[in-house]
């Protein structure tokens, strides 16, 4: 089984991308099993240039082949907030909490056909004297005013996907993998993948 390192410490994001690519053959490893320690500042102003920021450091420090994820929640009424600056929207600790609080709050008022939004996903595949290379998912939704579901995490259970009916918490892994902005973006990214990583070694 081939390995391939995920440059994240977010347990869930690891979670997603396992869903997605143990099926394919390989072993998804992420910088709490290779380099727990290292920290990417992330300086980028879109999600495209933050995923490459993380991809090509990390690649470049370990030698090795990586995939850096940037992605976050677009809300429509709010102008694309809180965007590149989701996972610490309600301030410099990641609080999955407060961070659904500060969008509520937000939205509070917002009438429902108005709380349009979407889940954007940016991956950035780098690896030692290989040009990067960028793909990306969205999957399209709405802003509830209440939480729904146990499951995931992030923004999970506020964004509720109107063709299931249902929160992306409320859905399970499998089915989340199916129609979410990473699983998306790693659908694009897998046709690329075996021939990219069977080069980089």
């Amino acid at each position: 089984m081939k390995r391939v390192i995920i440059a994240t410490q977010n347990k869930g994001k690891a979670k997603d991308f396992e869903t997605l690519l143990t099926p394919l053959g390989y072993e998804v490893l992420t910088l709490r099993d290779v380099a727990e320690d290292m920290d990417v500042e992330e300086t980028g102003v879109t999600f495209e240039e933050n995923a490459i920021i993380k991809a090509e450091a990390v690649s470049e420090a370990l030698q090795i082949p990586v995939i850096a994820d940037d992605s976050g929640l677009e809300i429509d009424a709010l102008g694309g907030e809180p965007g590149v600056y989701s996972a610490r929207y309600a301030g410099g600790e990641k609080s999955d909490e407060a961070n659904i609080d500060k969008v509520l709050a937000k939205l509070d008022g917002v009438m429902e056909d108005e709380r349009t939004a979407r889940f954007r996903c940016v991956l950035a595949v780098a690896a030692p004297n290989k040009k990067t290379i960028t793909v990306s998912g969205t999957c399209e939704g709405n802003i509830l005013s209440e939480r729904r579901g146990e499951n995931g995490f992030g923004y999970d259970p506020i964004f509720y996907v109107p063709t299931l009916g249902k929160t992306l918490a409320e859905l399970s892994p499998e089915e989340k993998a199916a129609v979410s902005h990473r699983g998306n973006a790693i659908r694009n990214l897998k046709d690329a993948l075996p021939e990219w990583l069977d080069n980089a070694e």
